[in-house]
């Protein structure tokens, strides 16, 4: 069972703290959310997804003084936590174990409170244009929402890096993109040497140029079983590229091979395939002449 880390501890017990100093019966998400803003995890990450942590205070304030009266009880008891509350704790719980670590950070919590869509914890993080995927894309590959060169990791951030750090896609400083982490550039394989000579699919890959070629249905696929060279083919592309053996409109262009092994290990969060996949697609788009 996965553990608290210190700081989400005391963001519980504040959460806890700010209902029973307002007599509270109840301590919601908004209690929760708005403790999280004093936590070093929870505010890594909001302000890596360009949030403005102090208009957000306030709006959590202003909503939970003027808006929550009929949660006050006369009799001044201990504040119970909601059932969306203990919810957010228990997926917040659920994905550490999953994932395989073994403490939960703030920034894990605030990623389960987006599954509570009614809430208006999750409504006002909305209102400051952050969705979940920005904060899966900054918890575990460090992307910010204001550009590479302010990615930087968080405290529980898995290390997704699977190349040199000379790859194209790389951050500077060591902070690899969703390409370095999720795709193997062929050119630069086949620039090392890496990939051998295409031998016996000459009409094959004709065909792929002249596909490629095209204004419009332009994507070629190959069919059949494992092992008789599909990957082969694309990997002689990326040779004839680079050898400059293809024709003038397919000169600068880069073919990224998927890596789905890597695109499925450490997934945490349900959804986070798909999440990384439209990382990649995003990081694509900067890629004109890219061919996945």
């Amino acid at each position: 069972m996965p553990s608290f880390s210190r700081g989400l501890e005391k963001a519980l017990h504040q959460a806890m703290n700010l209902a029973r100093e307002r007599a509270h019966e109840f301590a919601t998400l908004e209690h929760l959310l708005l403790a999280l803003t004093d936590d070093r995890d929870t505010i890594a990450v909001l302000t890596g997804c360009d949030v403005d942590v102090e208009a957000l205070k306030g709006d959590l304030e202003d909503f939970i003084n003027e808006e929550l009266d009929s949660l006050v009880v006369p009799n001044g008891q201990d504040a119970r936590p909601t059932a969306a509350f203990q919810r957010v704790i228990q997926r917040a719980v659920i994905h550490v174990q999953s994932s395989g670590k073994e403490e939960v950070t703030g920034a894990n919590v605030l990623v389960a409170i987006f599954a509570e869509r009614e809430s208006h914890a999750a409504y006002f993080l909305e209102q400051q244009d952050m969705s979940r995927l920005d904060a899966v894309n900054f918890i575990s590959h460090g992307i910010t929402k204001s550009g590479p060169n302010e990615s930087r990791p968080v405290r529980g951030a898995e290390s997704q890096g699977s190349g040199t750090g000379n790859e194209e896609g790389e951050r500077p400083g060591g902070q690899s993109s969703a390409l370095a982490d999720f795709c193997v550039n062929l050119n630069d394989k086949a620039r090392a040497g890496k990939i051998d000579p295409l031998i016996g699919r000459d009409p094959e890959l004709r065909r792929t140029i002249q596909v490629l070629c095209r204004r419009s249905k332009n994507n070629p696929i190959y069919v059949g079983d494992a092992g008789v060279g599909k990957t082969a083919i694309a990997e002689g592309l990326a040779r004839k590229i680079v050898e400059g053996d293809v024709p003038e409109v397919l000169r600068e262009a880069t073919i990224f091979a998927l890596d789905m092994g890597s695109l499925l290990a450490g997934t945490r969060y349900r959804g986070d395939f798909e999440e990384r996949l439209k990382a990649v697609m995003k990081e694509l788009e900067k890629h004109p002449d890219a061919i996945l």
